[in-house]
């Protein structure tokens, strides 16, 4: 009897600190596992965002190639005499600005026209029509993704939309690659064209570099 016992005492024994071997593995896995972390103001990592994670473009450089254009744009003769000069606020369409690199950056390019419109917005100075208005004009006329940067198209879409104005523009990029490093450089060239006449009323290009080294 007494050696049974010894017997489920040593398997009880041996359960138990095979349960805590399983729970420290456990918890040393789960500490080599990725981690999240929270970056930007406010935060312990305030500096988190500064860094590039790639050669693609990213939020800190939208924000830089917009606000070098837009900076321009509030200082020109055609926003001081024109715009500001109206008897009331201009209504403006915020145009998609066409992507000619060879990346696939739609969401950067959603957050380039969010940033774009933000401005306009609150500048007071203009009278926004709604992105999701354009595109339901485009949607009901079925254009093709190449009609939408046609001139005259543009021009149509802005009267049917009530615009006096549009703002449009491309993002280009420079690919260029020596021994171990690869650098590409983005411009971002943004435009104001009068609805009416299609004239180009103000343009402005902004550059932004970025480099990969192996």
């Amino acid at each position: 009897m007494r050696c049974a016992e010894y017997k489920n005492q040593k398997r009880n024994i041996f359960r138990f600190h095979l349960v805590l071997g399983l729970v420290a593995v456990l918890v040393i896995v789960a500490g080599c596992g990725p981690k999240a972390v929270r970056g930007g103001a406010g935060t312990d990592n305030p500096e988190l965002d500064d860094a590039a994670m790639s050669v693609k473009l990213d939020r800190q450089d939208i924000e830089y190639l917009v606000s070098v254009n837009i900076r321009a744009l509030s200082n020109s003769p055609f926003w001081n005499s024109t715009i500001e000069q109206a008897e009331e606020p201009p209504v403006v369409a915020i145009w998609p600005i066409q992507n000619a690199t060879t990346q696939h950056i739609d969401d950067q390019m959603n957050t380039l026209l969010s940033s774009i419109e933000t401005y306009m917005v609150n500048s007071g100075d203009v009278r926004v029509v709604s992105r999701e208005r354009q595109k339901k004009l485009i949607d009901e006329l079925k254009l093709r993704q190449a009609d939408v940067y046609d001139p005259q198209t543009a021009g149509e879409i802005g009267r049917q939309l009530g615009a006096q104005y549009f703002v449009t523009g491309k993002i280009n990029s420079v690919d260029e690659r020596l021994k171990k490093t690869r650098r590409l450089q983005y411009s971002l060239t943004l435009q104001i064209i009068e609805v009416e006449t299609g004239l180009i009323l103000f343009q402005k290009e902004a550059i932004r570099s970025k480099a990969l080294k192996n």
